[in-house]
């Protein structure tokens, strides 16, 4: 198991880390997402290597905006 974190900008709610959370949940390996609006952070657990472009664009379908932390 491999975990990858990132910092995503512009979530407020527990609808917005629903929202992420889906859309990140869908990449191929993603064994768990754990998303906080208070601390803007996401932290993916997987069984492999995660493309950043794969889950910057999970974010960013989304709504919002991520960097790798």
């Amino acid at each position: 198991m491999a975990e990858f974190e990132y910092t995503v900008t512009g979530m407020t709610c527990g609808h917005c880390e629903a929202s992420v959370r889906g859309e990140v949940s869908k990449i191929e390996g993603v064994q768990d997402v754990r998303v906080s609006a208070a601390s803007g952070s996401l932290t993916i657990v997987a069984s492999g290597e995660v493309a950043d472009d794969a889950v910057l664009a999970a974010v960013d379908e989304a709504g919002y905006s991520a960097v790798r932390a």
